[in-house]
């Protein structure tokens, strides 16, 4: 079942991506530009097309790969603010923002207890 939380860690690669493309090729973009284990229980990657209306998450949950695919009918998911290169690690709540079109711009955080790393 697929199935996301704040768990899980989340990968977005920043490039456009043909949206044709199915396990095996977002794998390999998951092996040359993320550079994450694509096997690690419950890892989220996270990919656009180039008109940023459509999405593809993909993930490993023990018996093999995952694929959730969105296709919005009007507007487009936003692309959160990256350094350099080619991902971003997104939390469990900037993904769910990122999914119901919530500008991540306009969000301001409290302040809250973080266990340091």
């Amino acid at each position: 079942m697929l199935s996301f939380s704040s768990h899980q860690r989340y990968f977005l690669y920043v490039g456009a991506t043909d949206m044709r493309k199915g396990f095996s090729g977002l794998s390999g973009l998951v092996r040359v530009h993320i550079g994450e284990e694509l096997l690690l229980k419950g890892d989220v990657f996270i990919f656009m097309n180039g008109r940023r209306d459509r999405i593809k998450l993909l993930m490993w949950d023990k018996t093999g790969f995952a694929l959730y695919y969105k296709q919005l009918e009007s507007g487009t998911f936003e692309l959160p603010r990256t350094g350099m290169g080619s991902s971003k690690e997104l939390t469990w709540s900037e993904l769910v923002m990122l999914l119901e079109g919530i500008e991540l711009k306009s969000i301001k955080r409290r302040k809250r207890y973080s266990k340091s790393a």
